[in-house]
């Protein structure tokens, strides 16, 4: 029989009215993580189960009985640190081989170095103090680096020095090094380039920091261990920060995150619309708008999504060469499957877009 090709036929239309007055579509302003708090709780129950049956899987295959964790008293290294635990108990592995280093420097505070310590104490690890201020000099005058100079430079050369002991001690004691980075900042770029961003296995790399949070809380909350459960509601109250600059004179935390590259709670909602759902930036916005009206203006909405555009484009290359780890949601990052991206990719035509929303 005789193909008949299709021939296309155009149909024009006018919409008469495109404005959008009575926007009564609810979206949740933290879609990675369940407002329903049954929800959420099996949510964060199922996650942790994810996380440490992937790293006992991956300890096994690997036949490795030790792990080397950087602990700064921080939201994602106790998380990791958790993770750790629960996969040597379902290995039956003495807890003494999950090896917790913790390095201060310059930006340490007391706060999260003593949280460090306890929680370590607290669920029955091996702790090492390596200070890495010495080391750190030696190598700011081997490069000629003026150490008053609180730069890039100053920062960065803390966070390798960490990854370099932490990778060197996991030789010593024939042992993994646990990856502590969550995809909220593998989305900004918020890591040292082989520093902080580099391990052997990353167990945080597909959970968003909105959800870290949650999680830490639901192992306060059930692990039955009133001194522990203290330690970590206070690294929860503690505020975000990689504590590379010197901490204030009161001794409390100088360099806060969200202060530098925005809430964590607007790049999570970009993050998710961005990847789950493909929208472009001016959609982004304009529900980001209608979403945290009353808590953000449009202006604040607006500089943090461009932010986030311009972040996200120029530090693919960190996420194109990242160690393994477990995939827990719907959304994540990882170059082997789920997000496969150039990292020269150009940024402009979302610029674009964005910008004709400026308000």
């Amino acid at each position: 029989s005789k193909i008949v090709p299709f021939k296309p036929k155009n149909i024009n239309f006018n919409f008469k009215n495109t404005k959008i007055n009575n926007f009564d579509r609810y979206i949740d302003k933290h879609p990675f993580v369940p407002s329903n708090e049954h929800e959420r709780e099996e949510r964060c129950k199922e996650i942790f189960n994810i996380q440490s049956s992937a790293l006992a899987k991956r300890l096994e295959h690997t036949n490795c009985k030790n792990a080397v964790i950087g602990i700064s008293g921080g939201l994602d290294s106790t998380l990791a640190l958790l993770v750790t635990v629960r996969a040597f108990d379902i290995l039956n592995l003495d807890r003494n081989g999950i090896n917790c280093i913790t390095m201060p420097c310059f930006g340490t505070t007391d706060r999260t170095y003593n949280n460090a310590v306890k929680m370590t104490e607290k669920l029955g690890c091996t702790l090492r103090e390596i200070n890495i201020k010495k080391s750190v000099r030696q190598h700011f005058e081997d490069i000629g680096h003026n150490e008053d100079v609180h730069n890039v430079t100053y920062e960065n050369g803390q966070a390798r020095e960490r990854t370099q002991i932490l990778m060197d001690i996991a030789n010593q004691t024939n042992g993994m090094v646990i990856g502590t980075g969550d995809m909220s900042e593998l989305a900004l770029g918020w890591a040292t380039y082989n520093g902080d961003h580099m391990s052997m296995y990353g167990v945080n790399a597909s959970v968003p920091k909105t959800l870290v949070r949650h999680l830490v809380r639901y192992y306060a909350d059930t692990c039955a261990n009133k001194e522990l459960s203290e330690v970590l509601i206070d690294v929860l109250d503690t505020p975000v920060s990689p504590e590379l600059l010197p901490p204030n004179e009161d001794g409390t935390i100088h360099q806060k995150t969200e202060d530098l590259v925005g809430p964590y709670e607007l790049h999570d909602f970009f993050l998710y619309f961005m990847l789950r759902f493909g929208y472009e930036p001016s959609k982004i916005f304009r529900i980001a708008c209608m979403t945290f009206d009353g808590e953000y203006d449009k202006e604040t909405i607006f500089k943090w999504l461009e932010t986030f555009c311009r972040r996200f484009f120029s530090q693919q290359f960190k996420r194109s060469c990242l160690p393994d780890g477990p995939k827990v949601g719907t959304v994540a990052l990882s170059p082997r499957g789920d997000w496969r991206m150039p990292s020269d990719a150009c940024v402009a035509v979302w610029m674009k877009d964005l910008e004709a929303c400026r308000v």
